[in-house]
């Protein structure tokens, strides 16, 4: 290990402060977005926390010291007159100076707020890329590791009346007992990439929940409400008043309040029908509003029920690249403009690779109704034998389901994408899909696997398949191994009588670049590709769905062919400045007729 990344070690280990549960249904709580503009720091040498003996020092950029006209004090640094970027947003794709950059940076920008008297206030993250600790008024609030998920900080005695001075620590140095770990084929953006609040809260409130629809008769809403805070007694009640239906429970010794709810009436949610109904919770002096919908998801033999009938998930991957102007999706227009491009797909169904995403893509999925896959960055060669990456994981998991169990669209939680096939993968991975199925069991587990030939036989018998309710699986005949005309003679050999998800197939093509059909790189050789990849997965009499890769082309380092990749994966059907190649037609018109997949 070298001095600089145990000096990273030692800066960002567990402090005084934690992150908290995640807030339940955040997004519709009283907040104060801290969203705009903030200076920045870039701290390669971890000057800002560390002394020169790798110590902590108390003067460090948290402090956010600033030297007095006429001191002599000695502060070499000032926020003041660094430069800003804008809260959300990756650094990489807004200061041309960072886009290469992988390290320390820090954030600072003050603030005002007035408390409320009887309430507490947490400092909310959608996301901060990798590690994190956040800090306020010069005190410790938290510290955080992983990219992709959302959690909070309680400030309630720390942040102050009047003017309040925050300053974030991100680090997005690449780690290989990280989640993910050293190698990824998607861009590394650093920073702040979704947005920033103050959240007030009632000292006691409603910090998670799950109501769903039972399974056997899909006539009760069932499920609990917890109360952080709350004594023994509390009275909680849910009422959903389009259809008429208020339950009231108490909580038990440690805040939970189990709700049975009889709901006979209901419009069951559905990608034809994605009804949402208001709910509200009261529990003490906490109310909370939130929009949901009521379904039910299963598996019966090799089929997927949805609402108690098969479903064909006719879908498309996603990576959380903002089409356009690039960088991370964070906003209302991002999200608008990838969910037009589903439906334009005639898509019910996304896969959002590799990592969770902005809550607003499941939010806009549950009012458009695209079924969601959700997915944790456990990808490629995750140290599977260090049990301290395994609790990464599962904090993870954690903090997916628990933002997320409130959207009627997402059907899947996937743990894990292409890992390699051994003792301890399976091991660590098979302990990931019990505790998902023991933390929601009203979803589906799976993951995307990798396939093994022999000849022209395709043979899925991962050990894996044995802890997971639906298959899924990458293949990549005609790009990486064979040509696209070779698909025509390939048979599959399945282990397990499960759905099956095709979870990614395709091939690279430069926008706007023709020629042959087997010319690599063409759009007419991509289209060539799914031509004769939906043909031969027609032939798997269990394929219950499909997610080719991918909607749009995203940025990777390490895809570098000059003229033609430049920086950027181009398997999407789309490029990244919007311009749709031959291959999205062939999958619009398959999903279409109904050309890719079978119900039964």
């Amino acid at each position: 290990m070298s001095a600089q990344d145990e000096a990273r070690g030692k800066g960002l280990d567990p402090g005084a402060g934690h992150p908290s549960t995640v807030l339940a249904d955040f997004d519709h709580r009283q907040s104060l977005s801290l969203n705009g503009d903030w200076h920045i720091i870039a701290d390669p040498y971890v000057a800002g926390l560390l002394d020169f003996h790798m110590h902590v020092n108390p003067n460090g950029y948290f402090n956010d010291q600033v030297a007095a006209p006429g001191s002599n004090a000695l502060v070499e640094y000032s926020f003041e007159k660094s430069p800003t970027i804008k809260v959300p947003g990756d650094w990489n794709s807004q200061k041309e100076w960072l886009r290469m950059y992988e390290g320390p940076l820090w954030y600072e920008r003050k603030f005002d707020y007035t408390p409320q008297p009887g309430h507490r206030a947490f400092l909310h993250i959608g996301a901060a890329n990798y590690k994190s600790r956040m800090f306020l008024n010069g005190k410790l609030a938290c510290d955080h590791e992983g990219g992709f998920t959302t959690f909070d900080c309680d400030v309630t005695g720390i942040i102050k009346p009047g003017s309040n001075d925050a300053v974030i620590y991100v680090d997005d140095t690449r780690m290989a007992d990280g989640i993910p770990t050293l190698k990824t084929d998607w861009y590394n953006y650093g920073g702040l990439t979704r947005d920033v609040s103050i959240i007030t809260t009632p000292q006691a409130f409603i910090d998670d929940f799950d109501l769903h629809l039972d399974r056997a008769t899909r006539s009760v809403i069932e499920g609990y409400v917890h109360v952080e805070g709350a004594q023994a007694g509390t009275r909680v009640s849910v009422s959903i008043p389009e259809a008429r239906l208020t339950a009231t429970a108490t909580t038990d010794a440690t805040g939970k309040a189990p709700i049975n709810l009889p709901a006979k009436n209901l419009s069951l949610w559905a990608p034809g029908n994605p009804k949402l109904y208001k709910v509200t919770l009261k529990a003490g002096n906490d109310t909370l509003e939130d929009d949901m919908g009521f379904r039910t998801v299963e598996v019966q033999g090799s089929k997927i029920l949805l609402n108690g009938k098969p479903i064909v998930l006719h879908g498309i991957c996603i990576h959380a690249e903002a089409p356009y102007r690039g960088g991370r999706v964070n906003t209302d227009a991002d999200v608008a403009t990838l969910f037009g491009w589903v439906k334009d797909l005639n898509a019910n169904f996304v896969r959002l690779a590799h990592y969770p995403h902005d809550v607003r893509m499941e939010r806009a999925a549950d009012k458009l109704g695209i079924l969601v896959w959700s997915e944790v960055p456990v990808y490629w060669a995750v140290h599977f034998d260090d049990e301290a990456v395994f609790q990464k994981s599962k904090k993870q998991l954690t903090e997916e389901i628990t933002r997320d169990r409130d959207k009627a669209s997402v059907i899947l939680w996937s743990i894990a994408n292409e890992t390699p096939n051994t003792e301890a993968r399976t091991a660590f991975l098979t302990r990931s899909a019990e505790f998902v199925k023991s933390f929601d069991p009203t979803r589906l587990v799976t993951a995307a696997l990798l396939v093994r030939g022999e000849g022209n036989t395709k043979i899925i018998d991962d050990k894996l398949g044995s802890a997971l309710d639906v298959i899924g699986f990458n293949e990549y005949i005609g790009w990486y191994e064979k040509t696209p005309e070779a698909m025509d003679q390939i048979t599959w050999k399945i282990a397990f009588d499960k759905p099956l998800i095709v979870s990614e197939f395709g091939g690279e093509a430069k926008a706007g670049l023709h020629g042959s059909e087997h010319e690599r790189w063409t759009e007419e050789y991509e289209a060539n590709i799914y031509n004769h990849a939906i043909a031969m997965l027609n032939r798997i009499p269990q394929l219950r769905g499909s997610t080719p890769w991918i909607l749009m082309d995203f940025r990777s380092p390490v895809r570098q062919l000059p003229g033609i990749q430049d920086g950027y994966n181009r398997k999407g059907l789309i490029s990244d400045q919007g311009e749709k190649k031959l291959a999205f037609g062939v999958l619009q018109n398959a999903y279409k007729t109904g050309g890719l997949g079978h119900a039964d």
